[in-house]
């Protein structure tokens, strides 16, 4: 049945990019809480003073936000100038040879199980409509009206990584220095489970094994690094 309300088709395709830039964000949060605790657990293991810990930790949590804000830009950025040249060549050649990109859309709606005539109908009003968009969503899968923002991928991923270096900074910083470790181990162990159960619940996979896997990879990084800590520690006293 058609769609006739005040919300048309492409709501799922919306949903689909909000899910997208939310499991984004999760393991953006899930690398901020790895790589900061894994930094001030080290420095835990090679000092017990309490400023050189806090320092370490915010030292590591803005350089690890500004790497992933210019990973973003500069990766989105490249996909962006990508879907941007298809686009115009995809132009080019509605102009240069508007026939043969007409029935080069029939075949592709043939290819999706429609019969000739239908595709042949489908594919003529959608080109009289928006050639350019027709092309570009059944080829290339672009939407030329929604291109990906460098600019917004950025700032979520910077975000997202301060949210999750914020944890392991502030259970160490507040806990009596006697147990800080393992508060924060524990602390970090609880924070990645519930990071690998909702990655896993977005991509709609086993969450045990995500939230095994999501402590697991963070509690031997923040071993690998206490084990150095502790190591680099004893040597230089």
């Amino acid at each position: 049945m058609p769609n006739t309300g005040d919300h048309p088709e492409p709501q799922g395709e919306s949903l689909g990019a909000r899910l997208n830039w939310l499991r984004a964000a999760v393991l953006g949060a899930n690398d901020g809480i790895v790589s900061t605790a894994g930094v001030v657990v080290g420095v835990a293991g090679a000092t017990s003073d309490r400023g050189s810990i806090i320092i370490a930790g915010v030292a590591a949590a803005v350089a690890g936000a500004l790497s992933m804000a210019a990973g973003e830009y500069v990766s989105v950025s490249t996909q962006r100038d990508s879907e941007r040249a298809m686009l115009h060549l995809e132009r080019r050649e509605l102009h240069e040879d508007p026939e043969g990109e007409l029935e080069e859309l029939t075949q592709l709606y043939e290819a999706k199980g429609i019969s000739r005539a239908l595709a042949e109908e489908v594919a003529q009003e959608l080109t009289t409509h928006d050639a350019l968009a027709a092309h570009a969503e059944v080829e290339l899968g672009i939407d030329p009206t929604d291109l990906t923002n460098p600019w917004h991928a950025a700032w979520a991923s910077m975000a997202a990584f301060t949210v999750g270096s914020l944890l392991p900074l502030l259970v160490i910083t507040f806990s009596p220095a006697s147990i800080r470790t393992w508060v924060t181990v524990l602390a970090v162990a609880a924070a990645l489970a519930l990071t690998g159960w909702a990655s896993a619940r977005l991509g709609k996979s086993p969450t045990g094994r995500a939230m095994v896997r999501n402590v697991g990879g963070g509690l031997i990084a923040m071993a690998v690094t206490y084990a150095i800590g502790a190591l680099v520690g004893t040597r230089l006293t």
